[in-house]
């Protein structure tokens, strides 16, 4: 940096609502940015803002806002202390009830006003309140009613349907939070033009932001919109074939296609803008295609899809692209090989379970016998064990007739029980 220069001494100071001044920084103090800093103001007193522009940048600002640097007259006394912070904290702690019960007198006095926000001073001393109206508000005798009430200096200011969404905030049909009251200073003219350009339905519900008024954001893409249409057509209406007349339904602008179709026909047929010139110099020349779905047949060519960047940080043997242009991953030899062992464990592991099944199966259906090292149909060896089957045949047998007989008692009692 050179030794003999100077810094900017004019700082740009933020203030509620978006609100924004230029201070003159007298004492050289050194500022940061958010910094909480009193001001001067117009009408005596001082307010408390925060720093939002420092150095060069403030140059450059007051260039955009078309503001001489010779006519910032106001100052910057101090850094806020903790006495000034805690008087702005009080002062912003009553502008709640103060906005309601203004409303509440403007009400009772039948005035066609709406009061939208209440700014307080820093120092206490004076409140700005905002309000919207469609027309001329004599508001004399609301202002001394407030004072009254307020014991404060009262200030009232006109602002429009923009103003007031940027001063109350919200949240806009994108689901973020409203330019506005974000980032967004200056409010374009935005027109129906812009949603004509973009093909937009004129629908005002969906064109409409907030404050009532079409939405600002229509003017981001305008531009690229502007810039995309100079190479389209925007003479064609008509195409004329022998099969008959065709009508521009749509145009996809960035995809260069024009859409057409023929009457009574549901389906559209998307050219080139090239062929569609083609076809209309043609028509000029009385020349006239037999039909547009077999020019679209002939222009409609598959073509191999390549990827250049798919090698481009040299990851190309952990990932790579399929067919679609997805990310596809690829396995390691190691988890390939993990996997191949763990599919011939499991089948180890089943034709085991099969060998021990078939065991306890054929284990199941041979007698006792066969379990004490004997065939199945090898006879009883030894007189005991013949003597003990013959015992257990005859037994069931015994107990068998046993049954029989005591349910013929039963059935005989009851009968002459019946006859007696």
């Amino acid at each position: 940096m050179p030794t003999n220069y100077i810094p900017f001494n004019i700082v740009e100071v933020r203030f509620k609502g978006s609100r924004k001044d230029f201070y003159i920084n007298h004492e050289n103090l050194y500022l940061e940015m958010g910094e909480p800093v009193a001001v001067e103001t117009a009408t005596g007193g001082y307010d408390v803002g925060f720093v939002s522009l420092t150095g060069e940048l403030v140059r450059l600002q007051l260039k955009k806002n078309k503001v001489d640097p010779a006519k910032v007259e106001r100052k910057i006394f101090r850094k806020a202390t903790g006495n000034d912070m805690d008087k702005y904290q009080a002062a912003k702690d009553l502008e709640w009830e103060t906005m309601h019960r203004a409303r509440k007198l403007a009400l009772d006095l039948g005035l066609s006003m709406k009061l939208s926000d209440v700014d307080y001073q820093g120092d206490k001393t004076k409140a700005t309140f905002y309000y919207t109206a469609e027309g001329r508000v004599d508001f004399r005798e609301l202002i001394k009613k407030m004072a009254e009430a307020f014991r404060i200096r009262i200030e009232m200011r006109q602002i429009g349907m923009r103003q007031e969404a940027s001063r109350l905030g919200g949240i806009g049909s994108c689901g973020r939070e409203l330019c506005c009251s974000t980032w967004l200073t200056d409010f374009k003219t935005v027109s129906t033009a812009a949603a004509r350009y973009q093909n937009l339905s004129l629908n005002t519900l969906k064109l409409a932001g907030q404050c009532g008024k079409l939405k600002c954001c229509l003017n981001y893409e305008l531009d690229t919109y502007m810039d995309a249409l100079k190479d389209i057509p925007n003479d064609i209406d008509r195409l004329e074939t022998k099969r008959g007349t065709a009508r521009l339904q749509k145009t996809d602008i960035f995809r260069r296609l024009m859409w057409f179709s023929y009457p009574g026909d549901e389906n559209w047929i998307p050219l080139e803008i090239e062929q569609v010139r083609l076809i209309a110099s043609g028509n000029k020349n009385g020349v006239k295609p037999e039909d547009l779905v077999e020019l679209k047949e002939e222009a409609t060519v598959v073509k191999p899809v390549t990827y250049d960047y798919e090698n481009v940080v040299g990851q190309d043997s952990l990932t790579r692209l399929d067919e679609k242009g997805k990310k596809k991953k690829r396995s390691s030899a190691r988890k390939r090989n993990k996997n191949k062992q763990q599919t011939a464990e499991s089948k180890q592991a089943g034709s085991d379970r099969t060998v021990v099944t078939e065991q306890k199966l054929s284990q199941k259906a041979q007698p006792a016998a066969k379990r004490e090292n004997r065939a199945p149909n090898e006879k009883p060896n030894t007189e005991k064990e013949g003597t003990k089957a013959a015992g257990n045949g005859q037994k069931a047998r015994n107990n068998r007739k046993r049954y029989r007989g005591k349910k013929t008692n039963k059935d005989g009692g009851a009968a002459g029980n019946e006859s007696s």
